[in-house]
């Protein structure tokens, strides 16, 4: 990987909370930008955000930040919201989820830098309020989330719909640069947190099945549409999914089940080399292989299957995860400010075939007087009346 990174040059105005916005900007921020997230005096609702670290402070915080500069203004003060503008209109991107004030909205900015490009994420298209968690709900994954006897919904801990948001924001961000780079034109770009569920539904056809004929059931760790479920090992558990007639093979030549699954395919009038028929039969199929698996230590399956296509992993915690960290190349040792070191990841985006190395969070506020003097140009008498004002931390 070469010195520059692809962004380099590229200034980000981010003002936001929570998980999709702070996102964006990070990801544009690893790969070079100079992403100055602004926050009122004190932090956002996100600044002590759970997970927090001995210390007190939020990893939360800290882990959606990395590589960003801070600046901290009164929001609520036309003093500070006018830095807040001027800084927009200086570095021409400004992403953002935070709520209109006086003065910051897309017309405003615009009026000072008529290229400006700027993307605000929604809960829902007509600007009412949604979040992850609320959206997720509406859309009914709950519905199908969780053990096949289960009457009431299930939540899923990941915030899918805020990480797929974070990253349609940044890919916004690129477009609308491009777009400016051939034709000396902004934009103003809007993303709704339920759109991007509802596209994904879509997209992925739970919408059209609905549509076209029976909605979607549980299948608790079942896959849909193939055969892949969980199985209990003589000391723990792993997960095996088939997507393909080379996957069936392999794992029948593997397993040594081979007569067993002909066998079934006469009694059942069945071909496993379709999807169709596994997933039909996936009940007697699992059947079949749970003995092999209950009766093997992960290790031995590992052995076992190792070499062939069969897709399978072992289930591990977190606890179990993070003491293996040390062998994953995306992590390095970060010394964040406030927490302390430990391993986090770099981008996952590898360049030349290395990824982005990690860069400490900043802590709150830390480069506000340095932002208002380098990119701004303010002299240290007008730095030193907003901090007198308050306008400025």
């Amino acid at each position: 990987m070469s010195g520059t990174l692809p962004l380099d040059g590229m200034r980000v105005v981010e003002l936001s909370s929570f998980v999709a916005t702070p996102l964006g900007g990070m990801t544009l921020a690893q790969l070079g930008a100079d992403v100055v997230r602004v926050d009122q005096v004190g932090g956002g609702p996100d600044i002590d955000r759970w997970p927090l670290a001995p210390s007190g402070r939020s990893l939360y915080w800290a882990g959606l930040n990395k590589g960003k500069r801070s600046v901290t203004a009164d929001l609520r003060s036309p003093e500070g919201r006018e830095v807040v503008a001027q800084l927009a209109a200086e570095c021409g991107v400004v992403l953002t989820n935070a709520p209109a004030r006086p003065g910051l909205g897309y017309d405003e900015l615009k009026a000072a830098r008529p290229d400006l490009i700027h993307i605000r994420l929604q809960g829902t298209r007509d600007g009412g309020n949604a979040v992850d968690y609320t959206v997720n709900a509406a859309l009914g994954f709950p519905e199908i989330t969780g053990p096949s006897g289960q009457d009431a919904p299930v939540n899923h801990v990941l915030p899918a719909w805020d990480i797929a948001c974070g990253l349609y924001m940044a890919v916004g961000i690129l477009a609308a640069e491009r777009h400016r780079l051939r034709t000396g034109e902004g934009q103003s770009l809007q993303v709704a947190l339920q759109d991007v569920a509802l596209a994904t539904a879509g997209n992925l056809g739970y919408l059209a099945e609905a549509q076209l004929g029976e909605p979607r059931r549980r299948l608790g760790n079942d896959l849909f549409g193939d055969f892949g479920r969980d199985f209990a090992t003589a000391d723990g558990r792993v997960m095996v999914a088939v997507l393909t007639g080379r996957h069936w093979r392999d794992l029948v030549d593997a397993t040594g089940l081979g007569e067993v699954s002909a066998a079934l395919e006469r009694a059942f009038g069945a071909d496993f080399r379709r999807a169709g028929d596994r997933f039909t039969h996936r009940e007697a199929l699992g059947g079949v292989l749970a003995p092999w698996f209950a009766a093997r230590t992960c290790a031995q399956v590992a052995e076992a299957l190792k070499g062939t296509s069969v897709l399978w992993s072992r289930y591990r915690g977190f606890a179990e995860v993070a003491r293996g960290l040390r062998d994953e190349p995306l992590m390095a040792t970060l010394d964040q400010p406030g927490v302390g070191p430990h391993l986090a990841p770099g981008s996952p985006l590898r360049l030349g075939g290395a990824s982005p190395p990690p860069v400490p969070a900043p802590t709150l506020g830390e480069h506000t007087e340095e932002v208002l003097r380098d990119v701004l140009s303010l002299p240290p008498a007008r730095i030193a009346a907003l901090r007198n004002a308050g306008a400025i931390a």
